[in-house]
């Protein structure tokens, strides 16, 4: 199979919205069995690879660039952390490749001091936040401050959308709670905080018509196609990718449990035309993120 025809083999320029980290630190570390849980479902495996063959890897895919994502659902689950001083090490470190992205446990007492530690001292570009795993509704009033902070640093937020994988076919789902996953949820904080720019990662299943209505509707949220392959994508949230959301679209696998050339490849296979492609693959990241071409 082939890639999709804007990328070509010697200026790789796609933006990967949603990575995590390779290694223990993610996969064993803070995963735990809520992630051995969903590698045992779906046939995948936890092995764990190095930065260096990352970014070989999505080079070779016609991948610029990727957003490394912090993880911090330590309260919820009782697991470690993805450290926000580690995601930003290895920021330091790749830093013509990764664009690094914090994390913060609403449900922690310091939430609010971390995040703006995030920004002000480790130079992060903008936050993840995953509700199913830390436990949370983005719409309850106690975290106003959290989102007003966020709000006033200038930086986005990425919020997963709908179900998830991890707990999967275990007891009660290792205590996780798919409610927390409805993009409907997001929407409030869209709603109060205008100028809070918003990720919404992965179609949102199985709200995907929330999770389009919103984007629709709320000039500051945005989605991603990560989380998966693009066959399986549901047919309407394709028609909008092409046509009035074609703007608010942006690519994402989530490695890695998804890889980018696969998915790519899976990618090129639907009839986008190649203006869409561009928006889709890094026009519209680099415009969410500010960066410069």
């Amino acid at each position: 199979m082939d890639l999709p025809t804007v990328l070509g083999p010697n200026e790789p320029r796609a933006i990967d919205m949603h990575a995590h980290q390779p290694t223990s630190e993610f996969l064993h570390d803070a995963g735990g069995q809520m992630m051995r849980d969903a590698a045992d479902r779906f046939g995948a495996d936890l092995e764990t690879d190095t930065y260096e063959n990352m970014r070989a890897e999505y080079r070779e895919a016609g991948v610029g660039k990727a957003i490394l994502l912090g993880w911090d659902a330590e309260t919820n689950t009782g697991n470690p952390p993805v450290p926000n001083a580690y995601v930003a090490e290895v920021r330091d470190e790749f830093d013509d490749f990764f664009i690094g992205f914090g994390s913060v446990d609403p449900l922690k007492d310091d939430c609010v001091e971390e995040a703006v530690r995030c920004v002000e001292d480790l130079g992060l570009s903008g936050f993840k936040f995953q509700q199913i795993a830390q436990g949370f509704d983005p719409s309850d009033p106690e975290h106003e401050e959290l989102w007003a902070t966020i709000q006033d640093l200038g930086v986005p937020v990425v919020f997963h959308g709908g179900n998830s994988t991890l707990g999967a076919c275990s007891p009660g789902g290792r205590g996780l709670k798919i409610k927390y996953g409805n993009p409907m949820l997001i929407d409030d904080v869209a709603a109060e905080y205008p100028d809070l720019q918003i990720l919404i990662a992965h179609p949102a299943y199985p709200w995907e018509k929330e999770q389009l209505a919103i984007c629709q509707q709320k000039g500051n949220v945005y989605m991603d196609l990560s989380g998966w392959m693009p066959r399986y994508i549901d047919d309407q949230v394709l028609h909008y990718a092409k046509t009035l959301l074609s703007d608010k679209v942006m690519f994402g696998t989530d490695y890695p449990m998804l890889e980018p050339e696969p998915w790519l490849e899976q990618f090129a296979e639907l009839d986008f035309d190649e203006e869409t492609q561009r928006k889709i693959l890094w026009e519209n990241a680099v415009d969410f993120l500010g960066l410069d071409e």
